[in-house]
């Protein structure tokens, strides 16, 4: 399990675009379990349908990311503080199946597919109350800063 305070020491994401506030499983080279809390007061529901408030898909993904990363750098061993860094480097089989809304708090589960030359392979989705949100097939590359 790993908190805020660990979560800041993997990712280099801070606010308003950290999107995983707490690990709840993580087994190395194979799977994350993490989660995020989607409250009422997101800037982003300032511009989203601000009368009818929902998360952004592409939020969503970035989360999912965002937990593949953190799953890359502990697998590996490594740190952003260390000059590595995971970039977003694709998507395949996006689908979204519900809204996601203040109040809800979005489970993240990411698990790895493959990892060759740098680039990893994650089988994501994301549920709330164990209803499916999103799923999707996320690219990351493991990179030098």
């Amino acid at each position: 399990m790993m908190d805020i305070k660990e979560i800041k020491e993997y990712l280099p994401h801070r606010y308003p675009f950290l999107l995983v506030d707490r690990v709840l499983e993580l087994v190395e080279g194979e799977h994350i379990v993490a989660i995020k809390n989607v409250s009422a007061n997101e800037d982003v529901f300032n511009g989203h349908f601000p009368q009818a408030p929902i998360f952004p898909g592409v939020m969503i993904i970035e989360a999912l990311a965002q937990a593949s990363g953190i799953l890359g750098f502990k697998t590996l061993d490594k740190r952003p503080a260390d000059g590595s860094i995971y970039l977003f480097a694709g998507i395949d089989d996006v689908r979204f199946k519900r809204q996601v809304v203040p109040g809800d708090q979005l489970r993240l589960e990411s698990r790895v597919v493959s990892a060759k030359r740098g680039i990893w392979k994650f089988d994501c989705k994301a549920t709330v109350d164990g209803q499916l949100a999103a799923s999707a097939t996320i690219l990351c590359a493991d990179r030098q800063v």
